[in-house]
């Protein structure tokens, strides 16, 4: 049976229209990922994407994921309660054209519920500004988690592109 899911296209283009939410608790941080660990990256969209039907990644070999975070415009940001991995998000960042993707974004289910969500969208948005963009953007469907649109709207991003797909 085909199912209809539906995306939305958003973006931010100016840090005056973005509306921060601070870290819950002083336990939370966002660093960077550095030295740059595939590992990391295949267990976030492993583990974060089981419940949202991210599978295109699942069939890549160690080979595929090294190349993929070998990326240089590739940075990956890690959500951390004192030592432990709570979320994190992959910001695509081209100098070229200004712009920053939000590749991948979530929060490790037990850690649902904690107010994070809110918080981590801010930082990556910042990081994306940090970097020197000019325009962030992210998309979003129906299977993801059921607050991230509006989260992406709370934070002041606004829907740029609509589409229905039938898988």
């Amino acid at each position: 049976m085909k199912k209809k899911i539906f995306r939305n296209y958003l973006e931010l283009k100016s840090l005056k229209d973005f509306k921060e939410v601070k870290k819950p608790s002083e336990n939370y941080f966002v660093e960077l990922a550095n030295p740059k660990d595939f590992q990391l990256n295949k267990f976030c969209y492993k583990n974060i994407g089981k419940n949202y039907h991210w599978t295109d990644r699942l069939v890549w070999t160690e080979l595929d994921w090294i190349k993929y975070i070998s990326n240089k415009k590739l940075s990956t940001y890690i959500l951390k309660n004192k030592d432990e991995i709570a979320g994190y998000f992959e910001l695509i960042f081209d100098k070229n054209t200004g712009e920053a993707e939000i590749a991948y974004f979530g929060i490790l289910e037990e850690y649902f519920g904690k107010k994070l969500g809110g918080y981590l969208l801010s930082e990556a948005i910042k990081n994306s500004f940090n970097l020197g963009c000019q325009r962030v953007w992210v998309h979003t469907c129906s299977l993801d988690h059921k607050n991230a649109l509006h989260n992406y709207q709370s934070r002041g991003m606004k829907i740029f592109k609509f589409e229905t797909l039938i898988r």
